[in-house]
């Protein structure tokens, strides 16, 4: 974070200072939520969790070197006392991405977030000195915390958006006002908790309505072949550019294939140049993401070829999707594990068949949570895509809806020992001990919730130990 004095950060958030003797003392380190991050002259944003009072850990923390303590009471130690720490953590980050001035990315989707918003950090890195959310911290405590971890250095400022109903990202726009707003798809992830599609739309469309107009510089960057995206240029005053496969598409791909091992190449064609990508990454999905960072990079002025190179070269940088290790006895495992929604879970299918290619193919797949009514259905869908795109065998992980998962199979035409359901993560890892041989490719894919990435951890470790012979 900038330098900044601790009674600077009271004023901007309202705050009062308890036992501090010097207000003029600044925080130079970082804002960090976990006591075990601080260090010397960090500020320590003290939450009130389910199980654990940050709190209880501010004489700790202020004698490893904190400033002082942001707290919702007075606790012994220097702290700035509010009345809600995470309406203050906003607070402070809006006020100093204001001070900065930095040029501030925002996206938001259904699907693909993550992977997108990795690709345009490593893609703007290339031009200048940037920040971007780590992981999957978009909420309306990771958003803040990302954004005051930026500094004077720091050009580009690229914040991922999630949200959980209609509002939500609103807010987040609200503390980090973007610039440029992209919006990747509408699909079904969270359908259950917003109640249909077009209210996720009327929510995802929140971001490009924060945009500044078009003659301030403002730009929505739109998803050309999602119809409900692409419907979200009525509902902003920015710039609009579309990208997507379509014609009418500003930034499209050409020529889109799959490299033997599964991943993906194309011609990306800018409206100041075309070149060609092939990209690290595996899954014809990335395609997508990529036009998407594309656009964005290009709105800030990088050339089809500095972007092409950039995309070429970007690897993975958040654990657990499509993190793919290949065990010395030529197993190959694909961990996606860190969640699932229809669409992911179909394009995750999607790739698994294409890096199969003449080897045996394992889908060990779990629930997608959050799907409300639809998720019979989704889960039956999924479940016959499996056989459709000749999966050699399907493991269902879990409880009711993995049953629909192995029920979509069998009803698809999967009657032999195609598909199995198990009851457990530990069942799933016994069968694929037992069964595995050299050369199959294993995808395991689930909701967070499921926490399936202990199936792949263990899998790996199996074929390090070369507990699995070649068959």
């Amino acid at each position: 974070m900038i330098a900044l004095s601790l009674a600077e950060i009271a004023a901007a958030v309202g705050g009062q200072t308890h036992d501090i003797p010097d207000s003029s003392v600044q925080v130079t380190g970082p804002v960090v939520r976990d006591s075990r991050e601080v260090v010397p002259g960090s500020l320590f944003a003290a939450f009130v969790g389910e199980r654990v009072d940050g709190h209880d850990y501010a004489p700790a923390v202020v004698e490893a070197g904190a400033a002082a303590v942001l707290a919702s009471r007075p606790v012994g130690v220097p702290a700035i006392v509010v009345d809600d720490v995470q309406t203050a953590l906003g607070a402070l980050a809006r006020h100093v991405v204001a001070r900065l001035g930095t040029t501030l990315v925002a996206l938001t989707g259904s699907a693909g977030k993550t992977s997108t918003k990795d690709l345009i950090a490593q893609v703007l890195q290339r031009k200048a000195p940037t920040v971007w959310t780590p992981g999957s911290l978009n909420n309306e405590i990771g958003l803040p915390l990302t954004a005051l971890s930026a500094t004077e250095e720091t050009r580009f400022l690229v914040l991922e958006m999630g949200a959980r109903g209609i509002g939500h990202i609103r807010y987040l726009a609200e503390l980090t006002p973007p610039k440029i707003g992209l919006v990747l798809n509408v699909g079904t992830a969270h359908i259950g908790e917003f109640g249909g599609r077009e209210q996720i739309a009327q929510a995802k469309g929140e971001l490009v309505e924060a945009l500044p107009p078009a003659e301030e510089g403002g730009a929505a960057i739109l998803n050309a072949d999602d119809p409900l995206v692409r419907a979200m240029a009525s509902r902003t005053k920015a710039k609009v550019v579309l990208f997507g496969e379509s014609d009418e598409a500003d930034v499209r791909a050409e020529n889109v294939r799959l490299t033997d091992t599964g991943q993906p190449a194309f011609s990306l064609h800018t409206p100041s140049g075309c070149s060609d990508v092939t990209m690290r990454l595996y899954g014809e999905h990335h395609v997508s993401n990529a036009l998407a960072a594309a656009a964005v990079a290009h709105e800030l002025g990088m050339s089809a070829e500095e972007i092409a190179t950039a995309l070429s070269e970007a690897g993975s940088l958040s654990r657990w999707r499509m993190e793919v290790t290949e065990r010395p006895d030529g197993v190959t495992i694909v961990n996606d594990a860190y969640n699932a929604n229809p669409e992911s879970m179909r394009a995750a299918l999607r790739a698994l068949a294409a890096m199969g290619q003449g080897r045996r193919t394992w889908a060990v797949l779990g629930k997608m949570a959050e799907l409300g009514d639809e998720a019979l259905a989704e889960h039956d869908a999924v479940g016959r895509l499996a056989v459709r795109l000749n999966v050699s065998k399907l493991v269902a992980v879990g409880g009711i809806e993995a049953s629909w998962l192995q029920l979509g199979a069998y009803n698809e035409g999967s009657w032999g020992e195609e598909s199995v359901h198990v009851s457990d993560a530990q069942a799933a890892i016994d069968l694929l001990r037992s069964e595995l041989r050299t050369g199959d490719v294993v995808l395991v894919k689930a909701s967070r919730s499921v926490g399936l990435e202990s199936v792949a951890q263990a899998l790996v470790e199996t074929g390090t130990e070369g507990e699995v012979a070649a068959r």
